[in-house]
């Protein structure tokens, strides 16, 4: 169970707290009861979400076991959503932007001119602080970027993706970053798509760039099997105890833990949770293992966070791939968390940017799209994987103990890619140059991106939200 201090903003202390009807579920599934998200998993079978697989990274092997050569694509490659409904194919920069003929998608909420102060303080500590959050997209090791990380003595060193961001990352009281691969080593062999696993030292980079939360719940997570799963938890545990781990569990007690966070005086509770894991079926003796997306254990997760902290932010990973906009299936979440008590809801898995909105008083930032990747794509729409976003959001006790949001907007980040070692690096995008763009790589994949179609692109997701 992780506890502990971390040591780059003083005054963060990361707490573990149960709750006791989470708990006492999770004890009847192992005595044969019911009613517990743990039963759900068990019983689960997402073989019908097709949204969960990526596109082969170059020189990778198809599931098939065919050899996938530069810029094959899966079959369907805009992804299909969890209602079945399909995006139209990445033709034009918005792909698949139309709302499906039988779902009305909800007017945009203009966002609240204050924060809701109908409710009270559940922290003890009136100390009127602020908390600094930031949280990027998913972390997709292809392959290629596998390659340009290994060295000589068959270790790994992924420092280079960082290099340009980690002071950004660090600044911030609380750094959260979607661990889209599992992290089973190097013994289970490192391995790109269809079935990812990265080496121990992805996990030190993640430390060493300044990240404080790693989310494990995505629909790789069981690529390598309880193994990788068991691995990846030990790892954290052993080497990096500091770093507060969520969406992955070793036992029903790790599982009934509702993360809580407290900087300045106030406490953030973090949830994590994935809508499935590609059709693999979460171990029959380790129904506790993953996070997933069911409504009643959700909704019990949310009463918990509300009764712990000041402020819950919810961490999905939903929706349709390459797609630009939300699909039903997020809008529905999106409501479900906001109607009990989700404060701040950031998703990711479309591998695109997505837009910023309020359902009703909850800010929800749809999709933050690849923080790193080198997808195998090739044509229009491949250019809008290589942007992604960090969400960036201020929070503050008003004067009457309440906390809310003060201030929120993102940040363009775009992935660089270059041939040979150290070769793929993340930069903020206003860093960014058109002579870099020139010569990334993903042009010649997608001859259509450039400086300026970064900036488009954020601008008709994000608007005027993004920092430029």
């Amino acid at each position: 169970m992780r506890t502990g201090i971390n040591g780059k903003v003083t005054g963060k202390v990361c707490i573990s707290r149960l709750c006791p009807a989470i708990l006492l579920a999770g004890m009847l599934v192992l005595t044969g009861g019911c009613g517990s998200r743990a039963t759900d998993a068990d019983n689960m079978s997402d073989t019908t979400v097709a949204a969960g697989t990526e596109s082969p990274g170059i020189g990778e092997t198809s599931a098939d076991g065919a050899d996938a050569t530069a810029g094959t694509e899966t079959p369907d490659s805009g992804g299909t959503s969890t209602d079945g409904t399909k995006p139209s194919p990445n033709s034009e920069l918005h792909e698949g932007k139309e709302t499906p003929a039988n779902e009305k998608a909800p007017e945009a909420e203009d966002s609240p001119e204050a924060c809701d102060t109908s409710g009270d303080s559940t922290s003890a500590d009136t100390d009127a602080g602020t908390v600094t959050i930031c949280m990027v997209g998913d972390i997709l090791l292809h392959t290629p970027i596998e390659e340009a990380s290994r060295r000589d003595d068959g270790t790994y060193d992924y420092s280079h993706i960082f290099s340009e961001t980690s002071d950004l990352i660090s600044e911030a009281d609380i750094a959260l970053v979607n661990e889209e691969v599992i992290i089973g080593g190097a013994e289970l062999g490192v391995s790109g798509y269809p079935a990812f696993n990265a080496s121990y030292e992805i996990g030190d980079a993640l430390a060493d760039a300044g990240f404080d939360v790693v989310l494990h719940a995505t629909n790789h997570v069981l690529d390598k099997g309880a193994k990788g799963l068991t691995n990846c938890y030990n790892y954290w545990e052993a080497n990096h105890p500091e770093i507060e781990v969520l969406g992955i569990h070793d036992s029903p007690e790790d599982q009934a833990r509702i993360s809580v966070l407290e900087v300045n005086g106030i406490s953030i509770a973090i949830l994590n949770y994935t809508y499935g894991t590609n059709g693999i079926p979460v171990p029959s003796d380790m129904p506790y293992a993953v996070d997933l997306l069911e409504e009643s254990r959700v909704i019990e997760d949310l009463k918990c966070a509300e009764d712990m902290a000041d402020f819950t932010i919810v961490c999905p990973h939903w929706g349709t791939e390459y797609r630009l906009t939300p699909d039903p299936y997020q809008e529905k979440w999106a409501k479900i968390f906001a109607e009990n008590g989700a404060d701040l809801v950031i998703g990711t898995h479309p591998h695109v940017i997505e837009p910023i909105e309020w359902c009703d008083e909850t800010l929800v930032y749809y999709s933050l799209g690849n923080c790193v990747n080198w997808t195998s794509g090739t044509g229009p729409g491949t250019a809008n994987r290589m942007v992604g976003g960090m969400a960036e959001v201020t929070l503050t006790r008003s004067e009457d103990g309440d906390v809310c949001i003060e201030d929120y907007g993102v940040t363009a980040l775009v992935t660089d890619l270059r041939a040979g070692s150290d070769g793929v690096t993340v930069y903020r995008l206003s860093d960014y140059t058109p002579e870099l763009a020139d010569r990334n790589a993903i042009r010649s994949q997608d001859p259509s991106f450039s400086y300026e179609y970064c900036n488009s692109l954020c601008d008709e997701v994000w608007g005027e939200l993004w920092q430029k």
